[in-house]
């Protein structure tokens, strides 16, 4: 401990999946030939907490942000990002879209994601002015028609993903008595995705989330809320509802 120090970090960066197209630009550019190749964004935030016993190199200097806890920052991607990820991932798929930057520029689908907002940016342990600046910032990421970033891929292994990304809002908003549909929307989605709208299933848990997701709609929303540890009766409703409006809206 006198010596040497892990130290906590959080990368807040969008790499999508590397593509052919990708490493054929870099040929054309270099002339050579790059398996390795990563596509990204101008944007990159890199969080670090912890102790330097052998003294702290300048990171700060090149942009990095050293705090005294990461947590909060590892939230405000994992809900405010993440989430709206996940969220267009399966609801923006069943609208006919195929890409973040194609999805948010549809007007239905940049409302679900404020409202998602909405519902996670008060429960952030973050000074508000700076919640709603990282909004803003990442409606200009996701508007970025350079990043080719697919939804299909964002949908993958969604039994891993939803319970990190929407559960914990869903929980802090009914432990204030409300079930906001901002919320829940993600976790319909979800399901709709399950019963086979949208982007493909593809899971390492598939056989088990997709039998959540038979049967009646209501029985599919109970099922996959009890399987999220959100077995309230206060969210049946909301989210049976938000799927068959999914339903009515696939394409």
């Amino acid at each position: 401990a006198d010596n040497v120090s892990f130290v906590t970090t959080m990368v807040d960066r969008i790499t999508p999946r590397t593509t052919d197209d990708d490493r054929a630009v870099v040929r054309e550019l270099t002339g050579f030939d790059d398996v390795a190749v990563v596509p990204t964004e101008p944007f990159s935030e890199w969080v670090l907490a912890g102790d330097f016993p052998g003294g702290r190199p300048a990171w700060d200097a090149a942009g990095a942000l050293v705090v005294d806890d990461v947590r909060p920052f590892e939230r405000r991607k994992l809900w405010l990002l993440n989430g709206s990820h996940s969220l267009m991932a399966y609801a923006a798929s069943i609208l006919g879209h195929e890409t973040v930057a194609d999805a948010i520029t549809d007007p239905v689908v940049r409302s679900w994601v404020e409202e998602w907002w909405d519902a996670a940016g008060p429960h952030l342990d973050l000074p508000a002015d700076d919640v709603t600046a990282y909004r803003g910032a990442l409606l200009d990421r996701y508007r970025n028609p350079g990043i080719r970033h697919l939804l299909a891929q964002i949908a993958a292994d969604g039994s891993q993903k939803v319970p990190i990304r929407a559960v914990p809002v869903i929980r802090a908003e009914l432990e204030r008595g409300v079930a906001a549909p901002g919320a829940t929307r993600l976790v319909a989605a979800w399901v709709a995705h399950l019963r086979g709208l949208g982007a493909p299933v593809t899971d390492a848990r598939a056989d088990e989330v997709t039998a959540l997701a038979t049967g009646t709609v209501e029985e599919a929303v109970r099922h996959t809320l009890a399987w999220l540890d959100l077995d309230d009766e206060r969210l049946v409703a909301v989210v049976t509802q938000q799927v068959h409006d999914l339903e009515a809206r696939s394409r």
